[in-house]
């Protein structure tokens, strides 16, 4: 659970980093700061960024799953073995 929130916060806080730079940038350059359009250009930016400075979390949060999901699996094939001898 705690390789979740790691990887959402550190998400979250990408894009806020990125929509705050990018607002910045889009204000010093048209004089207004056009909120839509800067929130979907970070989108588009933290989700290439995120898929790179992110690697790590990423794959803790993908192996904690895949070790979880084997145990759900395991639980799974022992309760049905259970029930077959019976």
């Amino acid at each position: 659970m705690k390789e979740f929130w790691v990887y959402t916060l550190a998400r979250l806080a990408l894009f806020v980093v990125t929509w705050v730079a990018v607002t910045g940038i889009a204000a010093l350059v048209t004089g207004e700061p056009y909120p839509v359009v800067t929130l979907l250009i970070a989108f588009l930016i933290s989700g290439v960024g995120s898929y790179v400075v992110l690697r790590g979390p990423r794959e803790a949060l993908a192996r904690k799953v895949e070790e979880r999901a084997g145990r759900a699996s395991a639980r799974y094939e022992q309760m049905r073995s259970s029930e077959d001898v019976d």
